[in-house]
């Protein structure tokens, strides 16, 4: 399974660059995403040594919640640590911006933005939210949108946006209308549908979509969201701002800003990039709409463009900013690189989801094209898992007992269904999952089975 090859810093003739009026700093002017293997691609040994920190006795079935680092990356962020702690003036003044500067830009290749100015680091895609609604918070403070005025997001929205919308859009005077998906779902037709009824909705009785807040891939239940088509509908219905919450999406899926158009488009570097927490970036669309955006930590760049004010918010740890080059070196012993990560994860992750449902004799949460390096998998349902709190529950009791960790997702029955799967597990896959790790999960499902267990006999 494994694959690799070394590949080079990124390099290139450096000339001067201007960044959002900010000072000058030396960039790469082309950059080598990928290169030609200096020795074989990597083995499964060489995997199995650079995530040797993780706890051996956990079959660790979720890097889609907190990612993974290898410890070739540890390795370049404690030199970063050293290099600061050994003279912070020598840092701050002659390596921090051109460090974060080429970081930026791999980043600005990596997903196909037209400026490097539209790619600001932020320390996650929450924090990428909170600037994108404090900007639709003070358009309504300031009379540009109206009391009432709607925003548009999915029912499936990670719950701290959700909260974030409701801190500064809902507070602010706006409304808002909830796309409600169904779930398991079997094609990208209905999502779209139900998509066009919930901007109807918003548009009754001529009310102004003012913002449309759509997920890349969902984070429970698991999904690729058809967002290419979701955002061309938007600019078909004169929806103002369409936000896209990617927090899976880099690393795990095809990302392209010209190709998706939104406005604004963040996703986590430490989820499926291989970054240590916390960074991620933020995509802000060259227009008049992001010249009014602002990091919610004033500093002294406030006011010198979103990516100036991001790269300094005062004294704190930027060194994952700082080892983006060394994480593109670690995908790039991969073959294919991050495309041939991305692949790998994505057909391993169907053929353990596939094995799971037979031997449980359930089925999957979505078909395969609907699925990027997670997948939801149908629990048995003598499981008896009926509300969110026995979801809560069956995940702590396979943690403690089994030594598994895996998120599970409560579906509500539909009307007139009776014995249905109410539970799923989300698995994922990354480059350090064995076959193992998904048997290990299989057979304690079926122990459970075997013992008549239900989520009844858990305590609170």
């Amino acid at each position: 399974m494994a694959s690799n090859g070394h590949s080079n810093h990124v390099h290139g003739q450096e000339d001067q660059n201007h960044t959002n009026g900010s000072a000058v700093s030396h960039m790469p002017k082309k950059l080598k995403l990928s290169s030609p293997p200096s020795s074989p691609f990597i083995t499964d040994s060489e995997i199995e040594s650079e995530f040797s920190h993780h706890d051996p006795a956990v079959a660790r079935l979720n890097n889609g919640a907190f990612g993974c680092c290898p410890a070739s990356v540890i390795s370049a962020q404690q030199q970063w640590h050293l290099k600061y702690l050994s003279q912070p003036d020598s840092f701050f003044f002659n390596h921090l911006q051109n460090g974060i500067l080429q970081s930026r830009t791999i980043i600005k290749e990596l997903v196909n933005a037209e400026h490097l100015d539209e790619i600001s680091f932020v320390d996650n895609a929450s924090t990428a939210a909170t600037i994108v609604f404090q900007q639709v918070a003070w358009a309504f403070g300031e009379g540009k949108f109206q009391k009432g005025d709607v925003a548009i997001m999915l029912h499936y929205a990670y719950g701290a946006v959700k909260k974030s919308i409701e801190a500064y859009v809902v507070r602010s005077g706006g409304e808002i209308i909830q796309v409600h998906l169904p779930f398991p779902v079997s094609s990208d037709q209905e999502i779209i549908t139900e998509f066009r009824r919930a901007l109807e909705r918003g548009k009754a009785d001529g009310k102004r979509v003012r913002l449309a807040v759509i997920d890349h891939v969902t984070s429970m239940p698991s999904v690729v969201i058809p967002v290419k088509e979701l955002v061309r509908i938007c600019r078909e219905e004169n929806v103002e701002q369409v936000f896209v919450d990617a927090a899976h999406a880099i690393g795990c899926t095809h990302v392209d800003m010209k190709e998706i158009g939104a406005d604004f488009y963040a996703s986590n570097l430490h989820k499926w990039f291989f970054c240590p927490p916390s960074i991620a970036f933020l995509y802000c669309r060259r227009s008049p709409k992001s010249c009014d955006l602002h990091h919610p930590v004033v500093s002294h760049e406030y006011g010198k463009g979103l990516a100036k004010e991001c790269s300094w918010i005062g004294t704190r740890d930027y060194s994952p900013q700082l080892i983006v080059p060394a994480v593109l070196r670690f995908v790039n012993r991969f073959e294919g690189g991050i495309e041939g990560i991305k692949k790998r994860n994505h057909d391993a992750v169907v053929e353990m989801g596939e094995m799971l449902a037979q031997a449980w004799g359930t089925h999957l949460g979505t078909p395969p094209h609907m699925c990027a390096s997670l997948i939801m998998v149908g629990l048995p349902a003598s499981l008896g898992i009926t509300c969110d709190s026995d979801a809560i529950k069956l995940r702590t009791h396979l943690r403690d007992h089994f030594g598994i960790e895996v998120p599970i997702y409560y579906r509500t029955p539909r009307d007139g269904e009776v014995g249905s799967v109410t539970g799923y597990a989300r698995i994922s896959h990354q480059v350090y999952n064995k076959v193992d790790d998904y048997y290990k999960f299989r057979d304690a499902i079926n122990q459970l089975v075997r013992d008549a267990f239900t989520c009844a006999l858990l305590s609170d």
